[in-house]
């Protein structure tokens, strides 16, 4: 079976055009494919599959088998291998996801721009779960191993994550306290964690502990949702670029209600191979 291995600020994914292929005998082997000793290895594995919605459709599994929403560094990723397999022939393109249409534009300079679409902040629609109020922003969230209180807030971009602002950003130490804030009781179906430290205007560094991924380089839907965050909190104006362990992403947000999210950032092939 042909494959392309792609990284987009550093997360990086095995794509496989699914379009005559039946994905779950494949999915069954996702940690051994995903397993960068003994497989190809990967964050994860996206599928290119037809669809009756939009242009295409993308279905992505982590590293450790759970299928996800969406993932904004893939679907940068996905416009470009799609484009290049000519499972499209233009440049604009919808995609449908689990976290619904969503519209990728490659730009000239190689670069790919991506509406995010609306964020959500109602607590069910992240989700979230125990807190009195229904949007979460900047609230305490109490870790019971740790003893220790963090300032939350909960963003959904099609999928869940929780960001949280700090002063040393580069002090956190994210393999103790990642798994405990992704299976804590107040996410039912788990959560993506953001440490966010402003560096300067209009500029953020952020670490990840991704759900079912672990750590990793960069995360684009958790770039998006900690500048909304901090929009939200008043620490950014309606633009930010966000600086990953891989890379930067551009990120716009004007703040109202109904606006989308606009993600703009990398994405590189890296080879091509058969398994």
């Amino acid at each position: 079976m042909n494959f392309a291995k792609w990284q987009a600020c550093g997360n990086d994914f095995i794509f496989i055009d699914a379009f005559d292929k039946d994905i779950e005998p494949i999915v069954q082997k996702c940690k051994l494919l995903c397993d960068r000793h003994f497989g190809i290895g990967a964050d994860g594995i996206i599928f290119i599959l037809p669809s009756e919605k939009a242009d295409l459709k993308m279905r992505i599994f982590n590293s450790d088998g759970s299928e996800a929403e969406m993932c904004g560094n893939g679907i940068r990723a996905f416009a470009k291998q799609a484009y290049e397999w000519g499972r499209v022939s233009k440049k604009q393109l919808s995609v449908e996801t689990g976290a619904g249409i969503l519209a990728p534009s490659i730009q000239t300079n190689g670069m790919v721009q991506v509406d995010m679409g609306i964020p959500r902040l109602k607590s069910s629609e992240i989700p979230v779960q125990g807190f009195s109020e229904d949007i979460v922003v900047k609230k305490q969230l109490f870790v019971e191993k740790l003893q220790k209180y963090f300032d939350i807030t909960c963003v959904s971009m099609g999928n869940p994550h929780c960001v949280i602002f700090t002063h040393k950003v580069e002090e956190i130490d994210l393999p103790l306290i990642g798994p405990l804030i992704e299976t804590n009781q107040h996410f039912p179906k788990k959560i993506n964690t953001e440490f966010a430290e402003l560096i300067g205007k209009n500029t953020i560094r952020m670490r990840v502990w991704e759900r079912g991924a672990g750590i990793t380089l960069a995360c684009g839907t958790g770039a998006c949702a900690t500048v909304v965050a901090a929009i939200i909190n008043g620490l950014s104006g309606n633009e930010a670029d966000v600086v990953l362990d891989g890379g930067t992403l551009h990120i716009s947000w004007e703040g109202k209600s109904d606006s989308h999210v606009f993600m703009t950032g990398p994405a590189d092939k890296v080879f091509e191979g058969k398994f």
